[in-house]
Order: C-alpha cells, then sequence, then structure tokens
C-alpha cells in the first residue's frame, strides 16, 4: 500500500534560460495553477546543473530537485540538454547508492511556450514527493546517516564527473536509450566497482575528521562487516591519508 506523508514536500528547480524557464514564466504570467513548493534556480542551459548542485541540495533537506531543459534536439547549446540527461540518470544511480529513491530527481522538457506543462510537472512532482515522505525518513533510514553519504558523494563530484567521461560519455538521440543503458547490469556493475567503494572510503574519511574511531566504531556507524571495512581501511592507510593512534586504538586523519 502507498503511504501517503501529511509533508509540503521543498523542490529545487534547475531551469534553462531558454526554455523551461520561460515556460515557468509564463504559467506565472497566464496565472496557471500549481502546488506553490518550488524554488527556481535559472541557468543559461540544463548541462550547467553540476551533479554537487543536486547532491547539496538533497543536503540542505529538499526532498526533490527538477532539472528542466529545452526538448532534446532543440538546445541553444547543440546537444547540452543530452549532456544533462546522462548526467541526470548517473545522479538518480548515486542517489540509489545512498539509498534515496532516485524518483526525487527528476528531469524534464518544456518549451517557452509550455506555461502549463510546467504547472502539471511541478503538481505531479509534488503530489508524487508526498507520497515519498521526508528525505531520508520516506526511505526507512536514518537521517544522519543519508547527511554523511551526501556530504561524502558531494566530496567525490570531481572523480564521479572523471568516470563518466572515461566510462560513460554516450552520443544517443533518445531518451529511452538512455534509460535501457543505465539500466543495464555491466552498468550498475561498473558504477558499484568505481564508486560504491570510493563513497565507502569518503564515509570514513568524514566520521574520522569529527572525532578519532575504532574498527568497531566504525563498523557499527556504516554497518559494514569487519573484512570490508579493513579492505577500506587499508586502501586508505596506504594512500596516507588515515592513520592509527597507538596511543589511542584508534583511527585518526593522516
Amino acid at each position: 500500500m502507498v503511504m501517503k506523508h501529511d509533508i509540503e514536500p521543498r523542490i529545487l528547480g534547475f531551469l534553462c534560460n531558454w526554455c523551461a524557464y520561460a515556460g515557468a514564466d509564463l504559467a506565472g504570467v497566464s496565472r496557471f495553477q500549481y502546488l506553490p513548493n518550488i524554488r527556481v534556480i535559472r541557468v543559461m542551459c540544463s548541462s550547467r546543473v553540476d551533479p554537487a548542485f543536486i547532491l547539496r541540495a538533497f543536503s540542505n533537506g529538499v526532498d526533490g530537485v527538477l532539472v528542466g531543459g529545452c526538448h532534446l534536439g532543440e538546445c541553444h547549446y547543440m546537444r547540452g540538454n543530452y549532456a544533462a540527461l546522462s548526467m541526470t540518470y548517473l545522479c538518480k544511480k548515486l542517489l540509489e547508492e545512498i539509498g534515496l529513491n532516485p524518483e526525487r530527481l527528476r528531469i524534464e522538457w518544456v518549451s517557452a511556450a509550455e506555461g502549463i506543462l510546467f504547472a502539471e510537472i511541478v503538481s505531479n512532482f509534488t503530489k508524487q514527493l508526498k507520497k515519498l515522505g521526508p528525505l531520508g525518513m520516506g526511505e526507512g533510514k536514518d537521517v544522519n546517516r543519508v547527511k554523511l553519504k551526501l556530504q561524502a558523494a558531494t566530496s567525490l563530484v570531481p572523480y564521479i564527473k572523471l568516470v563518466e567521461r572515461e566510462k560513460l560519455r554516450l552520443r544517443l538521440e533518445r531518451e529511452t536509450e538512455y534509460s535501457e543503458f543505465f539500466s543495464r547490469d555491466e552498468v550498475n556493475r561498473l558504477l558499484r566497482e568505481l564508486i560504491g567503494g570510493k563513497l565507502r572510503m569518503s564515509e570514513i574519511l568524514l566520521l574520522l575528521r569529527e572525532r578519532y574511531l575504532s574498527t568497531g566504531e566504525i563498523s557499527e556507524i556504516l554497518g559494514l562487516s569487519p573484512s570490508e571495512l579493513s579492505g577500506y581501511l587499508d586502501s586508505l592507510a596506504r594512500g596516507g591519508l588515515i592513520r592509527f593512534d597507538e596511543s589511542q586504538r584508534r583511527f585518526a586523519p593522516a
């Protein structure tokens, strides 16, 4: 049974100046009715929406992020919206790794003449987020753990963008092709191998910056088995990022 939470979700929208933002402006001028849960940031192109923007938005407590751009094939900067589409699918995979519902992130195409469509999208997204519930809580996750994972993922953005450029750079023409590509088992496996471990190690570094921790304490906080944690600690130590403090019998930043 789908649960409906009694909340007013907060949505942050990153809208392309030429199309989606103009469509939102038309919706306002035309007085089309839609739920007032969105706050908008105008960008010159949807491709300018960096993964760090999305992760920071969630870290700051928004319940959903909407990326709005020109229809595919109509971008003022040639293939900017295709880059935004690839980035969005990659961020959805990252949200899954963090333990959040990927449906909290949406990308939509709205032209300058489609004010009514923009109004419908915002109202639909708001209703969907009400069903999902507050960020983290709706997924049954500890809110503090979610924040830690989001911070860890944000610190990895330069690496994540490198992975996207070197391993996932696509030149497809239809949105369904992107959806099919990112749903492949081999792509999911590749992302887990390249990003999953880095995310765990980033979490460990963030924890140790707050206080020195023993192996057992780190294992309990992150929900990792001793064997899993041992591999991450060994990698961090060999990289000169952490050290073992003999006096306290705990790990600390190097």
